[in-house]
């Protein structure tokens, strides 16, 4: 059984898709770019201002499901530049806390509205559905 998870906290879903899906305990988050999700416009001020905005969204999905970025169990970042790196490092930081999830990071050749950054997570909820 799956249950899909919205909130106008975060970007409306840009396709066909979920902005999260729940199923039992498992809530796999659907990648984020640095939308405002009052304009749906991309957040200008570069990476950093990106990637606090992707996290924001991913913040508000999760509080939606009655979770919190400290039930994240694995991210998947998508950098459009590698060397930005350490930059949404920083910033990833200050939002997530050890234990930290496991994490990959991908270079990409591109990312949707010329985003420079998307993170993608999956979280373990404390109570099955």
């Amino acid at each position: 059984m799956k249950t899909p998870i919205a909130t106008p906290d975060a970007p409306q879903a840009i396709g066909p898709y979920s902005q999260a899906v729940r199923s039992g305990q498992w809530l796999f988050l659907s990648g984020q770019i640095g939308l405002d999700p009052v304009s749906g416009t991309l957040v200008g001020g570069g990476v950093e201002a990106e990637a606090e905005r992707v996290l924001r969204n991913l913040e508000a999905v999760l509080h939606a499901a009655g979770a919190s970025l400290g039930h994240i169990v694995r991210t998947t970042i998508y950098l459009v530049d590698l060397n930005d790196f350490a930059r949404v490092n920083d910033v990833y930081a200050r939002y997530v806390r050890s234990p930290f999830p496991a994490r990959a990071t991908v270079g990409v050749a591109a990312l949707p509205r010329g985003a420079r950054i998307e993170i993608d997570a999956i979280a373990v909820l404390d109570t099955p559905a």
